[in-house]
């Protein structure tokens, strides 16, 4: 299992795996650990300043894992709804050459 995948179909990405767990773990952990960070950082505590480290690492790992696949998904849907809108487009033009 390849933690940092970066190519994903969106068929793939629509399920849930391993990476979307680790995102969503470190998304909370890093949030815990600015609430706490900053409130040390305030005190101009040196643990303070390490949990915002931490917690900044923490973020970009979750963004580094779950990014990819939130890509995947969104070109999926821009497709859909490019082919939605052409659909679309052609029944205003028939309805428009047709009268009605």
């Amino acid at each position: 299992m390849e933690i940092f995948k970066k190519n994903w179909t969106a068929a793939e990405a629509d399920r849930w795996t391993v990476h979307d767990l680790l995102a969503s773990l470190f998304g909370v952990v890093a949030f815990l650990l600015v609430t706490v960070g900053v409130i040390g950082a305030f005190l101009l505590q040196v643990w303070g300043f390490v949990c915002v480290a931490v917690a900044l690492l923490l973020a970009w790992l979750m963004y580094r894992i779950i990014d990819p696949k939130l890509r995947a998904m969104s070109d999926a849907f821009e497709a859909r709804q490019a082919e939605y809108l052409d659909d679309l487009e052609k029944t205003v033009r028939w309805e428009e050459r047709s009268g009605t």
